[in-house]
């Protein structure tokens, strides 16, 4: 398997570990990371009716002190920051220390963002 002058394989962002394991550098981690949050915020914005939507992004604006209606796409961005601020995600630190101990709990909510990262990382 080819690898880059760090010792990782340049597609996954792994590098040979003991015994000839494969195992996650920090940047592949903070990659996954990032893909499992916003995997978490997604999965409760989806929840949200369009409407839903409106009245938080509504909210948010009057809050603001801001008077004009938010697009849709204003709304779902506030939507989204609105979630993420209230969702308990565990710290990076947390959250490594577990998904490097128990990564098969973690790869059914990973969107696969990290990869395309990783790849563009590599490119």
């Amino acid at each position: 398997m080819p690898t880059d002058s760090a010792g990782r394989n340049d597609a996954s962002g792994l590098t040979p570990a003991h015994g000839g394991v494969l195992v996650d550098d920090e940047a592949s981690l903070r990659l996954k990371y990032f893909d499992y949050c916003s995997a978490q915020v997604a999965d409760l914005l989806l929840y949200l009716s369009p409407d839903e939507i409106f009245d938080l992004a509504e909210r948010a604006n009057r809050e603001a002190g801001a008077t004009s209606s938010p697009s849709y796409s204003e709304a779902v961005q506030v939507a989204t920051r609105w979630i993420a601020k209230r969702l308990a995600l565990p710290p990076f630190d947390v959250w490594r220390a577990d998904y490097v101990a128990h990564p098969e709990r973690y790869e059914a909510y990973l969107m696969g963002l990290w990869e395309m990262d990783a790849q563009l990382s590599a490119d």
